[in-house]
């Protein structure tokens, strides 16, 4: 994996979470990832993100390690002068520059397509910006995640509407950057050009509501709060609790497995009763259905209602927290360590986790 980009060379100018996702995915794919940081300010922001538990003295937080794997960092100042000429000497030897600029500050800075294509006229400009390439209106996740529906969908029936725990809308837009930049490279290597790839958080958050707009553009169902159950199949997202206190999620998308739920249960009734025959009926009587299921799963000791379930391929997950996620060995697999320059060591997750062959 780490030979694919080996002679790709990345200047990243972006901050925060979106625009370095995209450079990181590149640094583990074997590309020369060189993150320049704005000097005056002390580099990127996300350095001064620190938990209240963590040490006020340590250069990095551990936010900034997320995205930032792999890296040869450099503070410069990208306004005219002696900086700003060093990071054009690397853009003219770049394959990539991945920016998160408001479109009038890239301009202003000359570090915007029109500009770096001159000293490159076969860089790939790879942007993201909050609402479009002509719009230079700031935006950060959280505004995004409220605009586009994210917040309002989350959340429990009664509660209050509540923001995603990860800034989701961020990931998704360097997931379409990355995409984009793929496909101008492939370009590249048929015609020698280069690309402009432009990507808008807005955009990128409208295009993963998937069948939540769906409903709403088809069915004219307006989606509302409901905590993790699925909207579409029951018994899909709801919550239980064995008799031992694991807390459990059900994933029963097929009449076969919800079937061969209600065995495991004991509950061979529930399969003619004749208010969950259906997909559509449980949906509609899922309260009446929840309270058999709530029941029943309390009787159960979670190491073998799992085994149960495995036989009969339904898919049951327990609710863990993050120490329990990096305790499964296939969560330890995908962990990245990393020395940096003051000798301390610093983890982080891989994010290209797809296999070729």
């Amino acid at each position: 994996m780490k030979e694919i980009f080996k002679d790709l060379i990345v200047v990243e100018l972006a901050s925060v979470l979106a625009g370095p996702a995209v450079g990181m995915f590149f640094a583990e794919l074997g590309a020369k990832v060189i993150k320049i940081e704005n000097k005056s300010t002390k580099g990127d922001v996300t350095r001064s993100w620190k938990l209240p538990v963590e040490d006020p003295n340590n250069e990095y937080s551990a936010y900034y390690h997320s995205i930032n794997w792999g890296k040869e960092k450099r503070l410069l100042d990208l306004r005219p002068g002696k900086d700003q000429e060093e990071v054009l000497e690397l853009i003219k030897k770049a394959d990539i520059v991945i920016s998160n600029f408001k479109a009038d500050s890239a301009s202003k800075l000359q570090m915007d397509y029109e500009s770096l294509k001159v000293h490159n006229p076969n860089l790939i400009y790879a942007a993201i910006t909050a609402y479009g390439d002509d719009n230079p209106a700031p935006g950060f996740d959280v505004m995004i995640q409220a605009e586009t529906g994210w917040i309002f969908m989350n959340g429990e029936k009664n509660g209050p509407p509540v923001k995603m725990p990860v800034a989701l809308v961020d990931i998704l837009a360097a997931h379409q950057l990355k995409q984009g930049v793929l496909i101008a490279l492939l370009k590249k290597y048929k015609t020698g050009k280069g690309s402009f790839v432009s990507i808008s958080l807005f955009d990128a958050s409208v295009a993963a509501l998937a069948n939540q707009a769906s409903n709403w553009l088809n069915a004219n169902v307006l989606p509302q709060r409901m905590g993790s159950q699925h909207p579409n199949i029951a018994p899909y997202g709801d919550v239980f609790q064995t008799k031992d206190k694991v807390g459990i999620i059900l994933g029963t998308g097929t009449q076969k497995q919800y079937e061969g739920l209600c065995e495991c249960l004991s509950l061979p009734g529930l399969i003619s009763d004749e208010r969950f025959l259906t997909n559509s009926l449980r949906l509609a009587n899922r309260v009446a259905l929840n309270a058999y299921l709530e029941k029943a799963i309390g009787e159960k000791i979670y190491k073998d209602f799992k085994a149960e379930c495995m036989e009969k391929k339904i898919t049951i997950a327990p609710i863990n927290n993050m120490e329990a996620v990096f305790n499964i060995p296939a969560a330890q697999d995908l962990v990245l360590t990393e020395t940096q320059e003051d000798g301390s060591i610093s983890k982080s997750v891989s994010t290209a986790v797809f296999k070729i062959q």
